[in-house]
């Protein structure tokens, strides 16, 4: 048992995407995301999930848990479930592939609903204090 415990870690460590800032930066753009806010999506993606596809947070005060490159809350957004659900209508399976358009598309309906508020990583290391330097992207 254990040796397929550490085997399946070893293959889902190596399936998971660690962005540098500039790769960040482009599959951002990619994504449709804003210039105007680019520095704080990439403020925000660096400090929630320190740009891995893969990240799961730990879990909460209230038991959810936050999953991917944007750390997306089981409690509202993503279903724990093997269906998808909840306000994104995605598994929290779908939020931690390399493919980052389900990732993208309910972070930005998340930012539509709550603003960067609605992220602890931007609120305590982004608001009001200086963003990170995409200009060389």
């Amino acid at each position: 048992m254990m040796k397929f415990l550490i085997f399946a870690l070893v293959v889902v460590a190596c399936q998971a995407k660690e962005f540098n800032r500039c790769q960040l930066v482009r599959e951002l753009r990619a994504q449709g995301f804003p210039e105007d806010k680019m520095r704080d999506w990439v403020c925000l993606v660096e400090n929630e999930s320190h740009s891995r596809t893969h990240q799961l947070g730990r879990v909460n005060k209230n038991g959810s848990r936050d999953y991917g490159l944007f750390q997306i809350n089981d409690k509202y957004w993503c279903s724990k479930t093997g269906t998808a659900g909840k306000d994104c209508n995605v598994t929290c399976a779908d939020v931690t592939t390399d493919d980052i358009s389900k990732a993208s598309k309910c972070a930005k309906k998340i930012f539509k609903r709550h603003g960067f508020m609605a992220w602890y990583g931007w609120r305590n290391h982004c608001q009001n204090k200086p963003l990170p330097d995409i200009s060389s992207c």
